[in-house]
């Protein structure tokens, strides 16, 4: 399979194992490697530190606890992530609130789109910097 995903590692947190195993499914079609599913805080924290990971996707409740150390773990190392959540976005906190979250359920082609997003380079601006002042 030729994937613009070929080859992508990514990290999946879900504690449903339901959930896990579609997400699992979906990005296999996609033709990512799959790093987990992991449902635990701690566990998590030790897969960031010991792999290499393109991108995640979190689910931000664990059992009652949140995703939220790990979400941090990831963008201190500049790993782009996903949150996944049944809840609407705006009970997310305010730190978080900016980052891509999809709404539980979603479609292969949601997912799809938006590691896309996640995986593209950023292109720098053209614009110069405004100047002060004024």
């Amino acid at each position: 399979m030729n994937s613009p995903f070929s080859g992508r590692r990514v990290f999946v947190v879900e504690d449903e194992m339901i959930v896990a195993w579609l997400l699992e499914d979906m990005l296999a079609e996609l033709g990512c490697v799959v790093i987990g599913p992991v449902a635990k805080v701690n566990q998590a924290l030790a897969m960031v530190e010991a792999n290499a990971i393109d991108v995640a996707v979190l689910d931000v409740n664990l059992n009652g606890e949140t995703s939220y150390p790990i979400a941090d773990a990831l963008i201190a190392r500049g790993v782009p992530l996903v949150f996944v959540t049944g809840y609407d976005k705006d009970r997310m906190l305010n730190g978080y609130q900016g980052f891509p979250v999809l709404q539980k359920p979603f479609h292969r082609a949601e997912l799809s789109a938006t590691l896309a997003r996640l995986l593209t380079p950023k292109e720098p601006t053209d614009e110069p910097a405004p100047a002060g002042g004024r």
